[in-house]
């Protein structure tokens, strides 16, 4: 009886903990969703200000839909959300609109190269700041809008 008793308690606090993993996981996901506008970017030698003079570039995330949305300071691009817990790809291919961009478009070139290199992100705990890391290195920072 005794172990009849143990095996039940043993394979509840199992699923408990699985189904408490799982809504960690989906919650935290859920924090991408909405609109995040860029703040900060590592690697170029321009200025913040000179890469994006005119608008800087934004992100949408849709987490129900998988979507990953914005405007890199110039062009529109859509695409596929990759992303599992903190992990996220932006590999995959994009669609992006071909308007003539004013500033020659090193920061949209700036913009869209470093999205791709990113491969895992971290929100603050107010849920304010969105930070895009590649490796172990910030690359990216956007800001709630």
């Amino acid at each position: 009886m005794m172990k009849k008793i143990f095996t039940l308690v043993f394979l509840s606090s199992i699923l408990l903990s699985c189904n408490t993993a799982k809504s960690k996981k989906s919650d935290n996901v859920s924090k991408l969703d909405g609109t995040w506008e860029l703040n900060y970017i590592t690697g170029p030698r321009i200025t913040f200000d000179g890469l994006f003079p005119n608008k800087k570039p934004t992100i949408v995330f849709n987490t129900k839909e998988n979507q990953v949305s914005g405007n890199n300071s110039c062009n529109n691009y859509t695409g596929k959300l990759v992303v599992d817990g903190n992990k996220i790809d932006f590999t995959q291919p994009m669609a992006v609109t071909k308007m003539m961009c004013l500033d020659g478009g090193q920061g949209e070139t700036t913009y869209m190269k470093t999205l791709q290199k990113i491969t895992s992100y971290d929100i603050t705990d107010d849920g304010k700041t969105l930070n895009f890391i590649s490796g172990d290195i910030a690359m990216m920072r956007f800001t709630k809008k």
